[in-house]
Order: structure tokens, then sequence, then C-alpha cells
């Protein structure tokens, strides 16, 4: 059995009263591939958020690597080995490709200020480092010739390929995606599966995804856990999932008479 890197035990929080998440448990094994699904507004970006620290849980708890997370900041949650992407990409548009790899890569680059006010040899050598190891993350995606480019000004897709490389560059454990093939064409799409597994397989990092492509749900998730009005209502295969009356009736409403 691989080791679980994340668990969470009956997560719940509440907005005014109004329970957003309620008695979610979850387990991610290492390396695997997980989907979180549902309709709009089931609570899966709240949940992300929760994952992250960006809401603080009303109760339940949550894991990471066997550690508990509570009172960590996100930052410190990053480096424990979480990593996220958004729904709305949140790159340094008016940074380069570089350096918004670079700014992952941060925590990694090991000279003191004063070596790098002074430009000593040691400054030189981590910031060469730092770039061949941006551009490696980069050939992933076949993104290294973009490099000098300002992310701004990427295509929508290459955008959303770029800020997955950005989280891989903080060295995560698990890598989350929220919507990854958002805005992207069917061959975009068909080709992130393929980088996704290749990111599973390259890092040995497992991956929670919430997307809407049904598609890539069922063609690359392992297991897939399925939402609705902030409850888990079906766990399962992708096969068990396609086939679940709950979860059909959860996404196209119950017929008329049932």
């Amino acid at each position: 059995m691989a080791n679980v890197v994340l668990k969470t035990d009956k997560l719940g929080i509440d907005f005014g009263g109004l329970s957003a998440v309620s008695d979610f448990s979850l387990t991610v094994h290492e390396k695997e591939i997980a989907g979180l699904i549902g309709p709009n507004g089931a609570g899966k970006t709240t949940l992300f958020n929760l994952l992250t620290n960006v809401y603080t849980p009303t109760r339940g708890s949550i894991e990471l690597a066997g550690k508990p997370t509570h009172g960590k900041s996100t930052a410190q949650l990053n480096h424990m080995g979480i990593a996220r992407t958004f729904q709305n990409i949140r790159l340094f548009k008016d940074l380069t490709v570089l350096e918004n790899v670079l700014v992952g890569l941060d925590r990694k680059i090991r000279y003191s200020l004063p070596t790098a006010i002074a430009h000593l040899p040691a400054f030189f050598r981590q910031e060469k480092l730092a770039r061949e190891r941006a551009l490696e993350l980069l050939s992933i995606f076949h993104m290294e010739g973009m490099a000098n480019d300002k992310a701004g000004s990427l295509p929508y897709g290459a955008q959303r390929r770029l800020e997955i490389v950005r989280a891989l560059a903080t060295d995560p454990c698990i890598l989350l995606l929220d919507e990854p093939a958002a805005g992207m064409n069917p061959s975009e799409t068909a080709e992130l599966m393929e980088n996704i597994r290749k990111i599973r397989d390259t890092f040995g990092i497992a991956i929670l995804l919430i997307e809407h492509d049904m598609k890539l749900v069922m063609g690359i998730c392992e297991n897939i856990t399925v939402m609705s009005f902030g409850k888990v209502i079906a766990r399962g295969t992708p096969e068990e999932i396609r086939t679940n009356p709950v979860v059909i009736e959860a996404y196209l409403g119950k017929k008329e008479g049932k």
C-alpha cells in the first residue's frame, strides 16, 4: 500500500451559519491521480481553499504526509509539500515565463543577502542552477522556447501550463489542480492528460484535480470523489462513478415521477 500523502477527516466550514463543506473525508496516496467533481457550487474550490489554509476549517482535521496542518500559513503548507493552481489564472503577467518559474524556486536558492549584494561567486552559481532547473521544468510542457516571453502575452492554454510548472517548482508531494483544462481546446486537453501522467511519473507525486471535462476526469483519474451541496455523495473508480444513479441525478436532476 502506497503512503498516504493527504488525509482529511470530517472536514467542514460554515459561512454565516451556512455549511459550505460538511463532513468531508478523503485519503490520497503517493503517486495517485484523484479527481474531485460535482455541479457548480458543490464546494470543490472551497475545499481546495481549506486544504491550503486560505480558509480555516470550522471543524475536522487535515494531515499532509502524516503531519497536521492546523495553524500553518499557506506559505508554510507550501513548504510542507502542497502546491496548487487556481480556477482563475494567477501569474506575474509582467514578468517573463522564466521569472515566473524562478519565483517558485525561490526557497531553493541558497545564498545570503550579503552574498547577493556583493555578487560573490556563490550568488552566480546558485542563479545559474536555478535558471537551469527552471528551463528543465519548462521543457515538460515544451515551453523552454518561451522563457523570455512575458507571461501575460502567452495564449490562454500556455498560461495554464505555466501555472502548473510554477507550482511544480516548489517541489510538492501533492499538486492540486483547479480546472486545469479550462479554456483549452480538445487537442490541448489531450496533451494535458498525457502531461499530468508524465508529472506523476517523473516527480513521483500525488495529484488531486477539480475538473468539469468528464473525458479528462474519466480518462486519467484512478479514484473520483463527487460532491454536491458541500457533501460527498459518491466515491469510486471512473466506471463506478459513471454509472452511479446518485451522481447522474446530481448532474442531470431527478426525472418527473421518480
